[in-house]
């Protein structure tokens, strides 16, 4: 970005699916490849995608690209 070579930024590539739900605080992270759980579902609650963003704001990873999904049990 023009006169900013330092910026702090991410990018957030949501799953396939994302839906009111429980919160859970569990969430699985990766970076440019979606997502997708045993049975080939991508997706997450809108509350722990909330948990996923506030934690790489608070502790941001190394990768500027990142995806969420919801945790496998």
């Amino acid at each position: 970005m023009p006169g900013a070579p330092d910026a702090a930024w991410a990018y957030l590539s949501p799953p396939a699916l994302l839906e009111p739900g429980t919160r859970t605080g569990r969430y699985r992270r990766g970076t440019t490849t979606l997502l997708t759980a045993q049975d080939g579902k991508s997706w997450i609650s809108a509350e722990d995608l909330a948990v996923a963003v506030v934690d790489e704001l608070e502790q941001p990873g190394a990768d500027r690209h990142i995806t969420v999904a919801a945790a496998e049990d």
